[in-house]
């Protein structure tokens, strides 16, 4: 057991940022469900809502290493402020542009890619900036608040959305991720949060030093190569191959919901659970709960049990928020605070790196070699990746202690 588990929120400049995520999180948890209503609903085509997603992914991934730089060298709250309202600007022109009738599939294109770049510079800072906003002894605390807030929201949002749109249409529920963007900007506004000062460098100056401090932690880039494979196998195995047992052998979308339920139940258990627990060993603990993601393709390949499935998508649930809390804490407690936004669009680039692979052969795959022996393969892919990266010392010893990191 750690410290007392809502402590953090007892120093302002971590509420105002709470408040300024949670904001976003009700207008972001809503808007995917709007958003492929809203395409469809324009143009009938799964191919045109494939474009439109397709084009928030691409330009996250293009900027994310722009978007560590940007944060590591501008005050975070301000990175966090312009992009919230960036997004919050193009969310509005979409939900205009779909109130006026006015809504072709370029503009729906073009303003999703905005929101879209806008995501690469928000994912570094929002990591970057948690140990300036909170004391260094409250930074597992902290994280675990942020993640099971956003779960809990993430559970209910899906349905919200549904709701939303067969009420109002997905026009206004667009809208209302538009409000909750400029709401959250307005929010984080509040925090003075000045970066040290550091040298002038030019933007290749800037990506070699936070390669470097990457490269130069085993712990990090082995942990990051294991996800890069583990993502992989999971949109492949999970999100792709699991609708499709669902609709084969389970009944169908209802089936799937459940079982998607489950998934959804155990992120906010695991956000609860990293509430509460502070492992001693953090990287240990993250790696060994990674393996509770085997459990969910073990479970595809072999039961048509809706609720055994439901139970075992709940145990990946649990595994991915602890693993997603130690993984943050120490980050933010190992590397410097000056670039530690670099690192971690480093970290994020690279865990997402194989991901389009995943969807994209996981399909051909399964139809020569058979669903289940797919899945079984993946899940062995997942726990070879993972235990591989307990050969790592550091992993295996790491302990969740402060330590000093700044430049």
């Amino acid at each position: 057991m750690g410290e007392a588990p809502f402590a953090p929120l007892r120093e302002k400049p971590f509420r105002i940022y709470f408040t300024g995520r949670l904001v976003s999180t009700l207008g972001t948890a809503v808007a995917p469900v709007a958003l492929a209503f809203a395409v469809l609903d324009t143009s009938g085509s799964a191919t045109a809502l494939g474009l439109v997603l397709a084009a928030g992914v691409v330009p996250q991934l293009l900027f994310l290493l722009v978007g560590g730089v940007v944060a590591d060298r501008l005050p975070r709250g301000r990175v966090l402020v312009l992009g919230n309202a960036v997004s919050g600007l193009a969310q509005a022109g979409t939900a205009v542009a779909l109130l006026t009738g006015h809504a072709p599939l370029w503009v729906l294109v073009a303003l999703h890619a905005v929101v879209g770049t806008a995501s690469a510079f928000l994912g570094p800072a929002a990591q970057g900036i948690v140990p300036q906003v909170v004391a260094a002894e409250h930074l597992h605390g902290a994280n675990a608040l942020l993640r099971v807030s956003a779960s809990t929201v993430h559970v209910l949002g899906p349905a919200a959305g549904g709701f939303a749109v067969a009420l109002v249409g997905p026009a206004w529920a667009i809208a209302w991720d538009a409000l909750t963007y400029l709401a959250a900007a307005a929010v984080l506004a509040a925090l003075r949060v000045p970066m040290p000062p550091k040298r002038l460098a030019n933007l290749l100056a800037d990506l070699r030093e936070g390669w470097s401090e990457f490269f130069s932690r085993t712990w990090l880039w082995a942990i990051v190569v294991q996800y890069s494979l583990v993502n992989a196998v999971w949109v492949g195995g999970f999100t792709l191959l699991g609708p499709v047992v669902a609709d084969r052998e389970l009944g169908g979308a209802v089936s799937w919901g459940l079982i998607g339920a489950g998934l959804a139940v155990g992120l906010v258990a695991g956000g609860l659970l990293a509430v509460w627990w502070r492992p001693r060993r953090p990287l240990l603990a993250a790696t060994l709960v990674t393996l509770l993601e085997v459990v969910p393709l073990l479970a595809l390949a072999g039961t048509d049990s809706v609720a055994l499935l439901a139970a075992a998508a709940a145990v990946a649930g649990v595994g991915t928020e602890v693993f997603t809390v130690c993984w943050s804490t120490a980050l933010q407690r190992h590397v410097p605070s000056d670039r530690l936004s670099r690192v971690t669009s480093y970290d994020m680039l690279f865990s997402y790196v194989f991901m389009p692979l995943g969807y994209l052969l996981a399909g051909p795959v399964a139809e020569r070699a058979g669903t289940a022996p797919t899945l079984l393969a993946g899940a062995a892919v997942t726990a070879t990746a993972t235990l591989a990266v307990l050969l790592s010392r550091d992993v295996r010893t790491m302990r969740d202690t402060p330590v000093a990191v700044t430049g």
